[in-house]
């Protein structure tokens, strides 16, 4: 695997042209099994090919029964500056619930752990709206992150995605499904508890204190282009869009035969600006008229027609050119989005 994702970044080098490099994001699947020798040879293969902007933000995702202190030990001794670390609760009950491998204790320990090694750029990822999470449980999830003094947290509501062990339980009535009502409380808590913490809500799942966004999805969230390597990985030049197989042998024997295996589609105009309305919108940046007119004054003319009723009813607010989802918008997100955008 680590041959094959060394071959694929010289076969796609010219992807994203001669920009440098100012993030690098092991995500996805277990991209903590690496070992520090595989890490080497893929940052010595990007650093031949790509010029790494000195101060990059270089991310590994990981869970924390997977982050051991000897582990944490020898990433410490890699380019990697940032952990992705998914908690998702503090406490067991919620743990099992989900399936999570890890323990409570072992989050914390984890954490922990990563601080004194020296890693201080840390997210963690939370979530909310299961049926084991009462809202007072979900206040001392929030305060245990505050306590931990961490700089960048990601917080999602669980969803209950098909053909999943959680979607058959809920259709066998084994499992409650998502009360909506209460996940909606628990955002609002997040969010003003949070606010008032000193971090920045910047995009609907995610908050950081000053200076601590994630530079890697805030790009994403801005359109810029980026390369995915690896099974499943999807890439972005802002015209197309493309994604490997996701089947592991698949895609090493088409690497070792040089040619990648994946599919590519090209984006309409319609297509370009959804995809820029379903980004933008969640962010703080928000969505820019001038952008928008970009793509034609049609275009133009239905953002502002379907926004102006979203901004009477105190869901979006406009400054300039710049519009943005209120608080109270940004618990219907996708519902706003998809009103937005226009038939492809």
């Amino acid at each position: 695997m680590v041959q094959a994702i060394l071959e694929e970044l010289v076969l796609r080098k010219d992807y994203i042209g001669s920009e440098s490099l100012d993030t690098i994001y092991f995500g996805g699947g277990t991209p903590s099994l690496l070992t520090q020798t595989d890490l080497g040879l893929i940052f010595e293969k990007i650093n031949q090919l790509f010029t790494v902007d000195e101060k990059a933000e270089i991310t590994l995702e990981a869970n924390p029964d997977d982050l051991s202190k000897q582990k944490l030990i020898k990433l410490k001794n890699t380019p990697i500056n940032r952990l992705s670390i998914g908690v998702q609760s503090f406490f067991e009950e919620d743990l099992q619930f989900m399936n999570r491998a890890h323990n409570a204790n072992e989050a914390k320990t984890c954490i922990q752990n990563a601080q004194t090694i020296g890693f201080n750029n840390l997210t963690i990822d939370l979530i909310y709206g299961s049926p084991t999470m009462t809202n007072a449980r979900w206040v001392q999830n929030i305060q245990t992150v505050l306590d931990f003094d961490i700089p960048h947290i990601s917080c999602y509501c669980l969803t209950v995605e098909p053909n999943t062990a959680l979607a058959h339980f809920v259709k066998k009535g084994k499992a409650e499904p998502v009360d909506e009502e209460k996940a909606a409380q628990q955002f609002e808590v997040l969010m003003a508890t949070l606010k008032k913490a000193g971090y920045e809500h910047y995009e609907i799942s995610n908050f950081a204190k000053p200076d601590w966004h994630a530079r890697h999805n805030s790009n994403y969230w801005l359109g810029a282009t980026y390369l995915g390597v690896g099974p499943a990985a999807h890439s972005f030049n802002s015209t197309s869009r493309q994604w490997n197989v996701a089947h592991n042998t698949q895609y090493i024997q088409a690497i070792t035969n040089k040619q990648p295996a994946f599919e590519k589609e090209i984006l309409s105009k319609e297509q370009q600006y959804n995809e820029y309305i379903l980004t933008a919108l969640r962010t703080k940046w928000g969505c820019n008229l001038a952008k928008i007119t970009h793509w034609g004054n049609d275009f133009k003319a239905h953002f502002e027609k379907i926004s102006t009723d979203y901004i009477t009813q105190g869901l979006i607010q406009q400054k300039n050119n710049i519009f943005t989802l209120t608080d109270k918008g940004k618990l219907l997100a996708d519902k706003i989005a998809m009103e937005l955008f226009l038939d492809c």
